[in-house]
């Protein structure tokens, strides 16, 4: 959510000014060193910011690594902060730094398999000429999923987190499989489905182009804005329409949310809007696509209350998948202190994954053993994850990680 209108700030590698004569180059994610020339280093700069510099050749090399500031909005998710490279704490942070970025990336793992499943089934029933059985997935449902997929993945492309971004864009193009085999089987209408192809084709060879510098950086900003008015247009629809029938049978919400965010846009476009305001409305983007997963339990858990029985078609395996999926990006999240991401996979664990074990466990659905062996295998990991942030961040406890995660050092 950046200095614009958009998710994130600047593009990584991007150069900031600090004073008139110093200057840094951000890194990706890892500990890494650049080639800083002529820095003139002033004292009360080094206490402030715990940088070392080591002159070389008439250049200084200055190594950094990443710290985080107040995430809140998750604007200021993974920033840079200097450090000294031979610090107490560095290769246990290293150590961590990297493990959590191979768990985002093993999330790939159980995503796929979480829609493999619906993938094989909808071939069946299209090999099959049962194109009835299609209509029992939801096209709109799967059509804000892959929506949030497509948000995330400019999220996570601006963040440089490339494992996540993978994982979002794998869900991407696995949720339009099967919207193309709903198309087919005539339970998506056809209209619709072109739009969302044009959306999706258009996203990922832009995201491609971004992440190889190839790409103008006005077209990337319009396509920013288009994905926010979506977003924004598309959640409200999404929450209200949840709780049909008892709420009238309108797509007013979604009206209202179109016309609000395409005039926001507008205007931040137009430089009509204080920076504060174009701040906020990036940060507001951000959350939406986070908030359209997090919305997927709270319908699932509506749904199963309204209808108690549907509770035995849910797959225990799918469950478990998510669960686990979501579980991976936790550390991951809570270590570059990006609070936006941290609260999207710790709900997506525990409503929508172990949420849903414990009605199937409650129904008798799945046996004891199944529910308590996930469950107590879900409480370690989340245990791991904040013990290793407590010891590559060199934190006096568990609990000031998640203080440094929602309010900063």
């Amino acid at each position: 959510m950046g200095g614009s209108l958009w998710l994130l700030g600047g593009f990584p590698l991007n150069t900031y000014q600090v004073s008139d004569r110093f200057s840094f180059c951000s890194s990706q994610k890892r500990l890494e060193s650049v080639s800083c020339s002529q820095i003139n280093l002033r004292r009360s700069f080094t206490d402030k910011h715990h940088l070392k510099a080591s002159h070389f050749s008439g250049q200084s090399v200055c190594f950094h690594r990443l710290k985080t500031v107040s995430c809140l909005s998750s604007e200021d998710a993974n920033p840079i902060s200097q450090e000294p490279a031979h610090s107490q704490r560095g290769e246990s942070f290293e150590q961590w730094d990297s493990m959590t970025a191979k768990f985002a990336g093993a999330a790939n793992v159980p995503f796929l398999l979480l829609q493999l499943p619906q993938i094989i089934l909808n071939t069946r029933n299209l090999l099959a000429g049962n194109k009835s059985a299609l209509l029992a997935v939801p096209w709109l449902g799967m059509l804000t999923g892959l929506l949030g997929n497509l948000s995330l993945s400019l999220y996570f492309l601006k963040k440089m987190e490339i494992e996540a971004m993978v994982v979002q864009t794998v869900g991407v193009i696995s949720t339009y499989i099967v919207l193309l085999q709903l198309a087919m089987g005539e339970a998506m209408p056809l209209p619709q489905f072109i739009v969302v192809s044009i959306v999706v084709a258009f996203g990922l060879i832009l995201n491609f182009m971004k992440y190889f510098r190839l790409l103008n950086e006005e077209i990337w900003h319009i396509w920013e804005d288009v994905i926010t008015v979506v977003g924004l247009s598309t959640l409200p629809q999404v929450m209200w329409s949840t709780f049909l029938p008892f709420v009238p049978n309108t797509i007013l919400p979604g009206t209202i949310s179109f016309a609000t965010a395409l005039l926001a846009v507008v205007m931040a476009r137009m430089g009509k809007l204080s920076e504060k305001a174009v701040k906020f409305l990036g940060m507001v983007s951000g959350w939406t696509a986070t908030l359209l997963f997090m919305w997927m339990a709270v319908a699932q858990m509506w749904t199963n209350l309204l209808n108690p029985d549907n509770v035995k078609g849910l797959s225990a395996v799918s469950m478990l998948l998510a669960m686990t999926g979501n579980g991976l990006f936790i550390p991951r999240s809570l270590f570059i202190r990006d609070f936006m991401w941290f609260t999207g996979s710790s709900w997506g664990s525990i409503f929508y994954g172990w949420g849903n074990l414990v009605c199937l466990y409650c129904f008798n659905c799945i046996t004891k053993e199944f529910f308590w062996a996930s469950t107590l295998g879900f409480l370690a990991w989340i245990g791991l994850a904040f013990w290793k942030d407590k010891q590559a961040h060199g934190l006096s406890s568990p609990v000031a990680s998640l203080k440094e995660l929602v309010f900063g050092p």
